[in-house]
């Protein structure tokens, strides 16, 4: 995840286990498309382009895309280099109140760039975009399995 924020990025690692760089991420409208675009320093590594409120979404299918749970690992060296910390981990938005959500076509184009390897991934085809409006809190995660505890 790239963010502009260097608070985000420290509290995406050490509280979250959200792996997040630095990068200058915009969201904007254009005439009659949402375009979105990502620049890691000053090169463009990704631009997404989508039809602005193109269909109206069913607020209960943008609740349902919103709420699933995301699991990362959360993996900290300690300073004699061995794990410190080594969790799997669990966040879900669940206090939501979806303001507005449409789809549309979509295209997305990817940049290579050495650091910011987004590039790399094989898209093939854009499957389904969506552009949902909420008011939401995230909450703190939980551990679902700690791989350094004694058993």
């Amino acid at each position: 995840m790239y963010v502009d924020s260097f608070p985000a990025i420290a509290s995406g690692r050490e509280i979250a286990a959200y792996p997040k760089k630095l990068g200058k991420p915009s969201l904007y409208v254009d005439s009659d498309t949402l375009v979105g675009l990502l620049d890691y320093g000053t090169l463009r590594v990704a631009t997404a382009t989508m039809g602005y409120k193109h269909f109206p979404l069913d607020h209960a299918e943008a609740l349902h895309e919103i709420v699933k749970p995301n699991y990362m690992l959360k993996k900290m060296p300690g300073y004699d280099g061995y794990p410190r910390i080594c969790e799997l981990v669990r966040s879900q938005i669940t206090d939501i109140q979806i303001l507005g959500a449409w789809s549309g076509p979509a295209r997305l184009e990817l940049f290579a760039h050495a650091l910011a390897p987004m590039a790399d991934l094989p898209v093939l085809e854009v499957v389904s975009a969506s552009h949902i409006v909420t008011e939401l809190s995230l909450a703190s995660p939980t551990v679902v399995y700690d791989y350094l505890a004694e058993k």
